[in-house]
């Protein structure tokens, strides 16, 4: 199964990773090459590479690695050293190309060789922005659905015209592997891969650190609670977006939010798109599946109380509205996280 990060996303069951010893911390790998740009590298080592125990985020065994032996040069002029070569991908369970120098030259072959030996015995693969032509060089992505940035994307389909190529979306998860759009797009899909693997709050909690800014709605909707910015438009609209989500079973419309907010309906129609990049219903509907995820993932209440709670109305209204996000039921995806 497939997950586009869209208005018609959805959410894989994704295969058991390889076994990891026990008390062994999960290996996340990031490929570091020459004129890297500390951007892109930076996006997977502040998700996965800081110590954040404090907000319950599990420990990674974190590792960057070089494609290439001796300092590499980034795009900001500065070099950096990496402290593992291709080698310590051996036992990854997740490996991150953050980007590629140059699309028209071919990755190193060492490199490709270990990406494919590497998704041979199951490892969890992701291309980042430009990192999806190291992926579709090493022939991973024939036949799958996969993203990039949109400024190479006609060049990309050109090049591995076998792809599926979807420019429209932040990221896709097709299950063993993920690639994302540019930049900070890659900071989204980082943050999904952190939510499969440790659970909706882990991701929540990083998000927030990471200041991550809310509008990552309607069709390119990304299914993280995140915070709005209290100085957004002012308090009054900051103030209700919060006090909505506190109260999501509670039946909401347009009027009666703008009534709230006292405002016009057009000028509260307005200001909520460019507070959040979206309509209100858009909305309204991803912070009730998020709710419903968190519910799931974090609670034993039966999927007919989570409708209520999180204002579906009906446990069948929930569950269309799920199958059509996550392309899974409710319980399934319950399952998936939980192991019930």
């Amino acid at each position: 199964m497939t997950s586009r990060v869209s208005s018609t996303g959805a959410s894989p069951v994704r295969p058991s990773p390889a076994p990891q010893p026990k008390g062994a911390k999960p290996v996340i790998a990031v490929i570091a090459f020459d004129r890297i740009s500390p951007f892109h590298l930076s996006v997977p080592c502040v998700v996965f590479g800081e110590d954040r125990g404090d907000g319950g985020v599990p420990a990674f065994d974190f590792r960057v690695c070089a494609a290439e032996p001796g300092p590499l040069s980034t795009t900001a002029g500065f070099s950096i050293a990496a402290t593992h070569g291709l080698d310590a991908l051996a036992d990854a369970g997740t490996i991150i190309v953050p980007s590629w120098r140059d699309p028209d030259e071919p990755p190193p072959a060492a490199l490709l060789d270990a990406l494919r030996t590497a998704h041979a015995r199951g490892a969890q693969l992701v291309g980042l922005c430009l990192g999806a032509f190291v992926l579709a060089a090493a022939g991973l992505l024939d036949g799958r659905p996969a993203t990039t940035h949109w400024a190479w994307a006609d060049d990309f389909a050109r090049r591995y015209p076998k792809v599926k190529l979807d420019a429209n979306v932040l990221y896709i998860d097709d299950g063993d592997v993920l690639t994302s759009a540019g930049t900070a797009a890659g900071l989204d899909c980082c943050l999904h891969v952190l939510r499969r693997q440790c659970g909706a709050q882990a991701a929540s909690y990083v998000a927030r650190r990471l200041v991550v800014p809310p509008h990552r709605q309607g069709s390119q909707a990304q299914y993280i609670q995140q915070p709005v910015p209290e100085n957004t438009h002012g308090e009054r609209l900051s103030g209700l977006l919060d006090w909505v989500c506190g109260n999501l079973d509670a039946p909401h419309t347009l009027d009666t939010l703008a009534g709230r907010a006292l405002m016009s309906r057009r000028t509260f129609t307005r200001r909520f798109r460019e507070a959040t990049g979206t309509t209100v219903g858009a909305w309204l509907l991803a912070q009730r599946l998020a709710r419903v995820q968190q519910l799931l993932e974090t609670s034993d209440q039966s999927v007919d109380a989570i409708a209520g709670r999180a204002g579906f109305g009906s446990t069948a209204s929930l569950r269309q509205h799920f199958a059509e996000a996550f392309r899974t039921s409710p319980s399934a995806y319950r399952r998936e996280f939980r192991g019930v």
